[in-house]
C-alpha cells in the first residue's frame, strides 16, 4: 500500500505516527487538487500503524469507523501527516490524523476507530488448512454404572 499510494512512514511509536505522501497525478481530482479518497486512505494507513503499535501479540484488527473533515485543498508536492491516539483501550483505539500542505495549512483531519481482535488460526505451520475445532460433549454415565 505505501508504494501504491506513494506515502512514506517517517516514524511510528505507540503515541505518534508521522508520514508524508508524495502527490502524483493519480492522486489529483479534475481541479488538480488531491482527491479526498487519497487523503482518507493516507490517514487510514497512518492510524492503522499506530493501532498496530499498540495491539497485543496474537491480535489482528482493522478500521471500524472513519470520519473526515476537509478544510482546504491538498496541493502537494508533498503532504505531511501526524496521527495521535485519542483513546487506547483493550479492544479499540481512536486515532486522529491531521494532514497538512507544505506551507503548514491544514488540509484535513481524519478520526478513525480501530478494533483489536484475537487472530483465529485456520492454517497450521505448514500452510495446510486446519479443520475447525469441534466441541466434544461428555456422555452421561449410565445408571447403575460403577465408578472407577
Amino acid at each position: 500500500m505505501p508504494r501504491t499510494l506513494g506515502y512514506k512512514l517517517i516514524s511510528v511509536t505507540p503515541k505518534k505516527v508521522v508520514g508524508e505522501m508524495k502527490v502524483r497525478d493519480m492522486h489529483r481530482n479534475y481541479r488538480g487538487n488531491v482527491n479526498g479518497g487519497a487523503l482518507m486512505a493516507f490517514a487510514d494507513a497512518l492510524g492503522a500503524c499506530g493501532a498496530v503499535a499498540n495491539r497485543p501479540p496474537g491480535y489482528s484488527g482493522g478500521t471500524i469507523e472513519s470520519k473526515t473533515n476537509f478544510f482546504s485543498a491538498g496541493l502537494g508536492p508533498v503532504l505531511h501527516a501526524v496521527s495521535i491516539p485519542l483513546h487506547i483501550g483493550r479492544t479499540t483505539s481512536v486515532w486522529q490524523t491531521t494532514i497538512r500542505n507544505p506551507d503548514g495549512s491544514r488540509v484535513a483531519i481524519v478520526t478513525q476507530t480501530q478494533i483489536a481482535i484475537p487472530k483465529i488460526r485456520t492454517f497450521d505451520i505448514s500452510g495446510k488448512k486446519k479443520a475447525p475445532a469441534k466441541a466434544v460433549a461428555k456422555k452421561p454415565a449410565a445408571k447403575g454404572a460403577a465408578k472407577k
